[in-house]
């Protein structure tokens, strides 16, 4: 008989088998709503044939409904007692390999599906959705697709647009098109959370940008150094050779970079699309090096 994991009093049925209760620290509000859960499913678009990676199993309400659509899942869990409650709810789905770890510490260059392509699917825990997002972006052989439930204000933030940018925005639209497929009452947890949840999308880029990676976040860190200030003050003072404090670029030459660039001086970082902090990358040695 199939356990239905959305149901709060089974949810408290098995961390009391194991003398567990939700821990803070590791995010753990578990999901008790069918309709999200199917919801969820239906916006990672699994295919039979796919590899899918699953991170913060919490007691499996999520990987059994993975199992049932793709040809494999690996699921991630960093809590002991969750990996016990993982072997009881995942007995009998054969397709489901459990790894007790913590993903931000984790080797994924390691892991043979890597070869073959994946997608990762998961319930981020709130307090580690940012790195291991920005983490399976910028390894060598990202996922096709990044479907997970965030937080609604990280959410929003990483799929604005100008002039409401920040660079969580710039940095996930760099590597992939972000898009929110549905937002999550908080009411759909238990413990229920002080925030709602969103369900994002990001469709990775099979084409990297033609720009040096460094030199583009440099540029972007230098742009939102002071977010009050005008685009030209910013990057003049940031990216100034020196590490003095009053050290700066040649203002004449980042005017003529930012004319360049079409970009307005007196913007603001966050007025500034993804392809304008591209353009100014693109022209950066020519016209402040030379």
């Amino acid at each position: 008989m199939t356990l239905d994991l959305t149901s709060k009093e089974m949810i408290k049925a098995l961390l009391g088998e194991q003398e567990a209760r939700p821990l803070k620290r590791f995010g753990q509000n578990f999901l008790i709503s069918r309709l999200i859960l199917d919801k969820i499913i239906q916006a990672a678009n699994i295919k039979e044939t796919e590899t899918i990676l699953e991170i913060g199993s919490g007691i499996g309400t999520l990987t059994q409904s993975l199992s049932r659509k793709a040809k494999k899942v690996i699921a991630i869990e960093k809590d002991r007692k969750m990996i016990e409650i993982l072997r009881k709810t995942l007995k009998g789905f054969k397709n489901v390999e459990i790894i007790e770890g913590d993903v931000l510490g984790i080797n994924i260059s390691g892991f043979k599906f890597q070869d073959s392509g994946f997608k990762l699917v998961a319930n981020l825990p709130f307090n580690v959705a940012s790195p291991t997002i920005k983490k399976f972006l910028e390894i060598e052989n990202p996922p096709e697709e990044i479907t997970v439930m965030i937080q609604k204000e990280v959410a929003e933030r990483i799929c604005a647009k100008p002039p409401k940018m920040s660079i969580l925005a710039i940095s996930v639209n760099f590597y992939s098109q972000p898009q929110i497929m549905f937002f999550v009452p908080k009411s759909c947890f238990w413990p229920r959370p002080k925030v709602d949840a969103a369900v994002i999308r990001l469709k990775t880029k099979k084409e990297k940008a033609n720009v040096d990676r460094d030199l583009f976040f440099r540029i972007v860190k230098a742009g939102f150094a002071h977010p009050r200030k005008q685009i030209i003050n910013n990057l003049a003072l940031g990216l100034a050779p020196s590490q003095e404090k009053k050290a700066k670029l040649d203002k004449e030459k980042v005017l003529l970079w930012l004319n360049e660039s079409k970009i307005e001086p007196q913007k603001r970082a966050e007025a500034l699309s993804l392809k304008d902090w591209l353009n100014l990358t693109k022209s950066f040695k020519q016209f402040v090096l030379k």
